[in-house]
C-alpha cells in the first residue's frame, strides 16, 4: 500500500469512527432569522425530535439580520464537524445570490446539502382596514392608488419580498416594499395596521387570521389549504403562474464528512416522515419532505434559477 493510500485509509477509518460516535456533544442549528418566525416552527420541532433521538441537546441559535446573511455566513464558516448545522430558505440559498453582488458566502460551494426538510404555504393577507375582500378588489384598489399601498416582508431578498414583487408584476400594480428584520416583526406591524399587506408563511399568520386581525385573500399553493377552505389559491384568484412557495432546508458546512451528512440525513428523514410529525405540520400548511442530499442539491440549483429569473424580471433590489 502506498503512503497516500494508507493516509486515505486512515482518514476513512477516522471518519467512520467519528460518525459512529456522532453526536457526542450538543449540536447547534443556526437559524438566520429572529425567533418567533415561521422557520422556528419547523426548526424547533426538528431540534426537539433530534435531541430525543440523539440523547444530546440540539439547540436553535437564532442569528437574524441582513436578509439571513449574518446567520448563513456564520454557519458557512463553522467547523465542518457536524456540530454546527445551517437552516436555510429560498431567501438564503436561492434569492440572495441574485440580489447581492458581494454575498459573503457561496450558497453552493460553502455548504454540504443534507435534506429538504419541508415545503411551506404562503398566504396573501391584508389588514382589516383595507377595503378589499378578494385579490381582485385589492389589485383594483392598488391600481387606483399607485404607490399608496405598501407590503411588508421579512427582509430584502426574503421569499416574502420576491412574492410581493411577483404580486406587483403579475397584478400590474405599484405598491411600496417595507422590509423588516424577520417575519415576526413584519406580522406585528401588519396586525397594528402600520403596513397594508404581505405574502408571508402561513403558520404564524393562522392565529391572526382566525382572530379576525388579518384577512386572508389567497394562498400560494397548488391547492387550497384545508384549514382555510374558503380562501382560494392566488392562481384561482386570477394570477396564473404565481409560484412563490417557501421551503425549509438543512445544510452542514462544506467539507463535513459524508458519513456525518448521511447520518443526519437519515435521522431527519425518519423524523419528518413520522405520522405524528406529518400531521402536526400539515395542520399548519407545511408538507414534510426529507429527501436525499443529492436530490436536495438538484432542488437548490433549480430554485436558484427560478428565483434568479424572477429577481431579474421584477427588477427587485436589495433595499
Amino acid at each position: 500500500m502506498t503512503r497516500t493510500a494508507l493516509v486515505l485509509a486512515l482518514l476513512m477509518a477516522a471518519f467512520a469512527a467519528a460518525a459512529q460516535q456522532y453526536p457526542s456533544k450538543p449540536v447547534r442549528i443556526i437559524v438566520p432569522y429572529p425567533a418567533g418566525g415561521p422557520t422556528d416552527i419547523v426548526a424547533r420541532l426538528l431540534a426537539q425530535k433530534l435531541s430525543e433521538r440523539w440523547s444530546v441537546p440540539v439547540l436553535i441559535d437564532n442569528r437574524g439580520g441582513a436578509a439571513g446573511i449574518i446567520g448563513t455566513e456564520l454557519a458557512a464558516k463553522a467547523a465542518p464537524d457536524g456540530y454546527t448545522l445551517a437552516w436555510g430558505t429560498p431567501g438564503t440559498h436561492a434569492i440572495n445570490p441574485s440580489l447581492y453582488r458581494d454575498l459573503p458566502y457561496d450558497a453552493i460551494k460553502d455548504f454540504s446539502p443534507i435534506t429538504l426538510v419541508a415545503l411551506g404555504t404562503n398566504v396573501l393577507v391584508v389588514h382589516p382596514s383595507i377595503p378589499a375582500a378578494t385579490t381582485d378588489q385589492l389589485l383594483a384598489l392598488a391600481r387606483a392608488k399607485p404607490n399608496q399601498l405598501n407590503f411588508a416582508s421579512s427582509g430584502s431578498g426574503a421569499t416574502s419580498h420576491l412574492a410581493g414583487e411577483m404580486l406587483k408584476t403579475l397584478g400590474r400594480v405599484q405598491i411600496v416594499h417595507v422590509p423588516f428584520k424577520g417575519a415576526a416583526p413584519a406580522i406585528v406591524a401588519l396586525v397594528a395596521g402600520q403596513v397594508d399587506l404581505a405574502v408571508l408563511d402561513l403558520p404564524p399568520l393562522l392565529p391572526q387570521i382566525r382572530a379576525g386581525k388579518l384577512r386572508a385573500l389567497g394562498v400560494v399553493a397548488p391547492n387550497r389549504f384545508a384549514g382555510l377552505p374558503q380562501v382560494p389559491t392566488l392562481i384561482e384568484a386570477g394570477l396564473p403562474g404565481f409560484d412563490a412557495s417557501s421551503w425549509h432546508g438543512l445544510w452542514a458546512p462544506a467539507a463535513t464528512p459524508k458519513v456525518i451528512v448521511d447520518k443526519v440525513n437519515a435521522d431527519v428523514a425518519a423524523i419528518v416522515k413520522n405520522a405524528t410529525v406529518v400531521d402536526q405540520l400539515s395542520a399548519q400548511g407545511i408538507a414534510t419532505v426529507g429527501n436525499s442530499p443529492e436530490q436536495f442539491a438538484r432542488f437548490i440549483r433549480d430554485e436558484m434559477a427560478k428565483w434568479g429569473a424572477l429577481a431579474r424580471q421584477s427588477g427587485a433590489k436589495a433595499d
